[in-house]
């Protein structure tokens, strides 16, 4: 439970020497307290009291990372069960395997279709994130030299995928500063596993059989001293998964239970298609932290990272597109000209359709907060003042002749009183962006 202003003040040196800024040691207790200031700031706490400190500032879910520099892959360190009680934050990392029994041809070219896994969405560029190199041979010496050829393809984050503490030694030899993470250690392997972890100082995945023998393992591995860990509860099944991802992240928020206070990992192992991604999404929402794929067919990746881009966007934050005059094809002066909001998904609707209509147009994008035409209307946001100023800072009169603008068929209703305002002739556009093409083809010709 996290501590009160008091509680905190009761650890502090109670010097009052201003070093950290604040005029007393309680007026900083209550900064700590409502996490706007850091322990790091008193030079004079003691030891004990900022291990305590620190303890009781600890996420509930802790944040773990895999990778170095910017391939970093952070997950974990969520505060809420629902995203509409806050937001989450850290999204699922999507893992492809890579087998050490395929042959060089095969590796590099699996290894090159994981890297053009790439999707645009909304104006977002979204694909996977980590490889898992999977021990399949049960040998060293295949591991590495898969592992060696990996690191010279590709920057991704990885996964270690074996059992065999010795492979794991030898891989962490020539990849420990890309921060890896291990998996996994069990009841069987856990003593040689949490020493590497240790050693090299990467994260270790624990797999379990079950939520006792987890618990267990979590407890033994903070004993050995790692704070670095991924919980995989070992679920036969989808239905099994489910309830036991549950359990863990309940735990973890509402009992405060440290042992289960980690991200979640589960390899999914069903060849591809609909069962894949009926799996992956289930779980992206129910709350694995990392999911391990062997699939890499598109049709089936598509599905899982676009639900997972629309669940980790913050609702509070619509995803929005910069206000501006944007051009299709080649305009010229007598190009036509419409307007919209800025809201992505809005932008992303009508571009389209304007390039299918095959014909050079303007669009104009006014800042709306990210907001849909019909709402902004409402909210205020898209007025025939906002729509005028939007139009006379973009150049828009420099930028054509004809003076003649065209406005979604939804706001009809602000046609005047935006012709009063810019002193164009405003035109009512469709109601729908699927009718762009042909209102281009035939109204505005």
């Amino acid at each position: 439970m996290a501590l009160t202003g008091l509680d905190i003040y009761k650890l502090l040196p109670k010097t009052n020497c201003k070093k950290c800024g604040s005029p007393t040691c309680l007026a900083f207790a209550m900064k700590l307290a409502m996490k706007k200031a850091s322990i790091s700031e008193c030079p004079d706490v003691s030891v004990d009291a900022k291990r305590a400190l620190e303890q009781s500032t600890r996420p509930p879910v802790s944040l773990i990372s895999v990778g170095s520099g910017d391939n970093k892959i952070e997950t974990g360190g969520e505060t809420v069960l629902f995203r509409h009680e806050k937001t989450f934050y850290h999204q699922t990392a999507i893992a492809i395997t890579i087998e050490d029994t395929l042959s060089e041809k095969e590796l590099l070219a699996r290894l090159k279709l994981i890297e053009g896994l790439d999707f645009e969405r909304v104006g977002q560029h979204i694909g996977v994130d980590m490889i898992a190199l999977v021990n399949k041979s049960a040998s060293s010496e295949k591991f590495i030299s898969a592992l060696e050829k990996i690191m010279d393809g590709s920057k991704k984050p990885l996964i270690l995928i074996t059992g065999d503490a010795k492979t794991v030694d030898m891989s962490l030899k020539k990849c420990a500063d890309k921060k890896p993470l291990i998996y996994a250690a069990s009841t069987h392997n856990l003593k040689d596993m949490a020493a590497l972890a240790k050693f090299y100082k990467v994260p270790l995945a624990l797999r379990a059989e079950g939520l006792d023998e987890l618990d267990k393992l979590s407890q033994e591995a903070a004993k050995s001293g790692l704070e670095d860990l991924v919980l995989d509860p070992g679920s036969k099944d989808l239905r099994q998964a489910l309830n036991d991802f549950t359990q863990i992240r309940r735990l973890s928020l509402k009992r405060n239970y440290r042992p289960f206070g980690f991200p979640i990992i589960r390899l999914i192992k069903n060849g591809g298609g609909h069962e894949t991604v009926v799996e992956a999404c289930a779980l992206i929402a129910k709350y694995a932290g990392i999911i391990i794929l062997d699939t890499i067919e598109r049709d089936a990746l598509l599905p899982i990272v676009t639900l997972r881009q629309n669940i980790y966007t913050d609702p509070q934050k619509p995803v929005t597109v910069e206000p501006k005059l944007y051009k299709f094809g080649s305009p010229d002066k007598n190009s036509p000209v419409m307007v919209t909001t800025n809201f992505s998904l809005t932008f992303y609707t009508v571009s389209p359709e304007i390039e299918a209509a095959g014909q050079s147009a303007y669009l104009l994008v006014t800042n709306s907060e990210g907001m849909s035409v019909l709402t902004a209307w409402a909210a205020e946001k898209f007025t025939p003042e906002i729509i005028a100023d939007t139009m006379k800072k973009s150049g828009l009169e420099e930028t054509v002749s004809h003076r003649k603008i065209i406005i979604p068929g939804y706001v009809s209703i602000l046609s005047g009183k935006l012709e009063d305002a810019s002193g164009w002739k405003v035109l009512v556009g469709p109601k729908e962006a699927s009718g762009i093409p042909r209102y281009l083809k035939e109204v505005w010709a």
